[in-house]
């Protein structure tokens, strides 16, 4: 069968499979649940027989999120305990991250030997990341003080969770600040903070998987090893370059199991959680998924306008780690598809490979705006009215603490509950939303993927270094 007759199947099917369903959930016509059990294995069937027919990885990847859906809706139980498989893809993904930032960034400095390019990339890139995250922390906070998602909620009906008992602030460090004045403290935090940014052991960094620590060091060993003369720097670049080239192949081994781990973190996510959740915090979810959508259509589509940038196959070429990104709630996990893909795209690797990964602590669009929108909405909740004076320093200070955050799933929820502690907004209303969190970490985190591949190409761009071709050319040993 051929591959336009099998989409035109599979088109056809999932529309019909949506109609019923709005049918279903609107009460508009009665239909029994175990016809809608029905609906969505046939659906399933046809998006199985379309992938078959395309053999494409993004095509796999996408049908197994619905897959995913679909088990943890009817096979909730099952749906759990397919939970190890998600980890398991993570995990692996997460080897990959150590060594291809550490030679991705050492060739790309010390294989061109050009230093003054890596301090203007390191300062263009920062401008991009603050004026990016600053906008986005700005939209999250219009959106909230619009929709008013918190005001009126019935908190103590919802479903509580128990809040992770982590501290953004080490246990040595509390004890230091607890011999520093109030006013001082902000200080030690900040730096804090920069100390935090340099590794005292490599292989502690790598392990741990701190992402700006790598990148740390990765810079001032490149930089090092420019310096050395070129018969002995020469062996070190050859084997960076080999071992970033191994490790694009090997990423591209680990993506073959995608579809498996994508489709069973889709299936905890909706197992664990159910449907019913999301009634009590719609309002909440909906204003998160709306504001981003605005963050997308006011400033990265403007600016990728702006820069000429072929939207639709910018699109294409993040499709994939976007995916990732989205049913794993981890931007590690996306992170080697996302340099491979803005390789292809068009950008060298020595601007991939330094923004990419910088962009991981400084550059959280998503993630910046999930936390001026969800700080408003606990004080809303909690009936505490904040003047704009009042939630304009929690912007401010929402640009400083989000900066670092890790890349991992969950790990803005400890900059939101020390944002609340430091405000005194309850805590306790966060505990009601991380029910839901998993649903707004997949839509945030894939925002923080597409900020990161738009901003390689901004740099790119500003450096004239990008490859105005690539994006159109037919890459035919991937066909």
């Amino acid at each position: 069968m051929s591959k336009i007759r099998v989409g035109y199947i599979t088109l056809i099917t999932v529309s019909i499979a949506i109609l019923i369903t709005l049918l279903y959930e609107f009460d508009i016509v009665q239909i029994s649940p175990m016809v809608m059990i029905g609906v969505r294995w046939i659906t399933a069937a046809a998006l199985l027989l379309n992938a078959l027919t395309r053999k494409n990885l993004t095509t796999w990847i996408l049908t197994c999120m619905v897959f995913g859906i679909f088990v943890g809706l009817d096979f909730p139980e099952l749906a759990k305990a397919l939970q190890p498989l998600s980890q398991a893809f993570i995990k692996l993904v997460k080897t990959i991250v150590g060594p291809i930032l550490f030679a991705t960034l050492v060739f790309g400095i010390a294989g061109h030997s050009d230093l003054k390019q890596v301090g203007r990339m390191a300062w263009k890139s920062m401008l991009y990341f603050t004026c990016a995250t600053t906008l986005a922390i700005f939209i999250g906070l219009a959106a909230i003080n619009l929709t008013k998602a918190g005001v009126g909620v019935d908190i103590e009906n919802m479903p509580h969770e128990e809040l992770p008992k982590v501290s953004s602030v080490t246990e040595s460090d509390q004890v230091a600040l607890s011999h520093i004045d109030e006013s001082a403290q902000g200080v030690y935090k900040f730096n804090a903070f920069i100390r935090d940014t340099f590794p005292e052991n490599i292989v502690k960094a790598v392990y741990e998987n701190k992402v700006l620590q790598i990148v740390v060091f990765a810079v001032i060993f490149g930089i090092a090893l420019a310096l050395v003369e070129e018969k002995k720097r020469k062996p070190l670049v050859d084997f960076t370059e080999s071992l970033s080239e191994a490790m694009f192949k090997f990423t591209n081994l680990v993506m073959y199991f995608a579809p498996i781990g994508v489709g069973a973190a889709m299936a905890y996510t909706v197992g664990h959680l159910g449907v019913d959740i999301l009634k009590n915090l719609f309002m909440l979810l909906a204003t998160l998924y709306l504001a981003l959508i605005a963050f997308l259509a006011l400033v990265l589509f403007p600016v990728a306008l702006y820069l000429r940038i072929p939207v639709l196959k910018f699109i294409a070429a993040v499709k994939e780690p976007v995916s990732i990104a989205f049913a794993t709630t981890s931007s590690d996990a996306a992170l080697p598809k996302a340099m491979s893909a803005m390789e292809k795209f068009g950008v060298p690797r020595k601007i991939v490979s330094f923004v990419i990964p910088t962009g991981y602590s400084f550059n959280l669009d998503g993630t910046s705006l999930y936390l001026s929108l969800a700080s408003i909405f606990v004080a809303q909740a909690a009936g505490i009215d904040l003047t704009i004076g009042q939630q304009l320093l929690i912007a401010f200070t929402l640009m400083i603490t989000s900066k670092g955050v890790a890349a991992v799933p969950r790990a803005s929820l400890i900059i939101l509950i020390a944002t609340a502690d430091q405000f005194g907004l309850p805590t306790f209303v966060i505990a009601a939303i991380l029910g839901i969190d998993e649903l707004m970490d997949m839509a945030r985190t894939s925002v923080n993927v597409i900020g990161n591949c738009l901003a390689t190409v901004v740099v790119a761009k500003w450096e004239g270094e990008f490859d105005e071709e690539a994006p159109y050319r037919t890459d035919v040993e991937e066909q």
